[in-house]
């Protein structure tokens, strides 16, 4: 029997964290699948490091980030190099990961040559197409190019049988991220002492407050609340740390600058590799994040997710109890890290309940259907 082909396709660092264990559970099964990898390289350096976590290498390396780029030139550049690589390889599916515009191209080249395309993270939606911006559009338009939709969740799920899509085309199987961050906790072991500062290690063993935000929507005055909050918090609770992996763009360096004072318990670091932050994830006390990928993963390390976004794809975790949705108000973010910092009760009703995205298994399902119906 002739194998068949499938191509994996991955732009940027969240893409390659969910993606990996679907690559890799469906190499393990060579004598049904011919796999290969194309990356666009939408983001470059923080796209290498999650491959190299992973041992992943492509086959196909469209390397399209440019300076200043825009989504003008992600989207130009990629469906040119993508043309090529299908092309040139003649998968039977493609598959493609969530809302990045490599997401929606990939899906968008593969309908132009006729292939079929797996849509890992579907269904996903807030029904405002500018938050988040681009990727509730890209979403959608890939739902519309897809397949074989792959819904984490029975929400994710039943968004799509309202936009008329097929039931027998839907499968749920849980969010690949929790695979990804299971297998990093178990398995790999961090480096945080040889890749911090001092001071930020030695925070490690306190209590910390870990904080991510990077959305484009989030960029000016919503930031800077954020990073107002932040800062009142790091001068009323001086004993608890704030540790921030301050993202590469420059609009949220120039908040920072802006903002932030010079705190001894508030620590800028550079972006981490998945591992080191997987492990710094499972340390903190309480996670502040805009991040998707985030929280899917806290609930899983049993911590408090408080969301900095006005509305969330992802209402699992808000329904579960595991996740609060605060915006960008300095009020509500000061608030609400204070009753979790001060009122124990309050924090235990937060934690210990099951991750709603996933059992780490979902990788295995999505082959599974790939088995069956390519």
């Amino acid at each position: 029997m002739k194998r068949k082909k499938i191509l994996v396709i991955m732009g940027t660092r969240p893409e390659v964290i969910k993606l990996a264990p679907v690559y890799q559970a469906i190499k393990q099964e060579n004598n049904l699948f011919e796999t290969k990898l194309l990356v666009t390289a939408q983001h470059r350096e923080m796209l290498d490091q999650p491959l190299a976590n992973f041992q992943i290498q492509p086959d196909y390396d469209l390397d399209i980030m440019r300076h200043q780029q825009d989504l003008f030139d992600v989207t130009i550049n990629g469906l040119r190099g993508l043309k090529a690589a299908l092309t040139e390889y003649q998968p039977d599916c493609l598959l493609v990961q969530g809302d990045t515009t490599t997401t929606f191209i990939g899906g968008l080249a593969a309908f132009y040559l006729k292939i079929p395309v797996g849509h890992v993270e579907a269904g996903l939606r807030t029904y405002n197409k500018f938050s988040p911006y681009p990727e509730e559009v890209n979403r959608r338009l890939t739902s519309c190019l897809a397949d074989f939709h792959f819904a984490p969740t029975l929400q994710s799920k039943q968004n799509l049988i309202k936009e008329n899509i097929s039931e027998q085309s839907i499968w749920i199987t849980g969010n690949t991220t929790i695979d990804a961050l299971l297998w990093t906790i178990q398995q790999t072991t961090p480096q945080l002492s040889e890749l911090l500062p001092t001071a930020t290690y030695e925070a490690l063993f306190s209590k910390f407050i870990l904080l991510t935000t990077h959305r484009r929507e989030s960029f000016g005055e919503p930031l800077k609340r954020t990073l107002t909050a932040v800062d009142e918090i790091a001068s009323k609770f001086q004993d608890v740390h704030i540790i921030f992996p301050v993202h590469r763009n420059p609009n949220v360096r120039q908040a920072i600058d802006e903002v932030l004072q010079k705190r001894s318990n508030i620590h800028l670091i550079e972006p981490l590799d998945y591992t080191n932050f997987a492990h710094l994830m499972s340390m903190a006390t309480i996670i502040l994040t805009d991040s998707g990928g985030v929280q899917e993963e806290g609930p899983s390390l049993n911590k408090p997710i408080l969301v900095l976004r006005d509305i969330t794809e992802r209402p699992e975790g808000v329904t579960a109890g595991v996740a609060k949705l605060l915006g960008t108000n300095k009020d509500k973010i000061v608030q609400e890290v204070s009753r979790l910092l001060t009122d124990e009760g309050y924090y235990k009703t937060m934690t210990g309940k099951q991750n709603p995205y996933g059992d780490g298994d979902a990788s295995k399902r999505i082959v599974k259907v790939l088995k069956e119906n390519l």
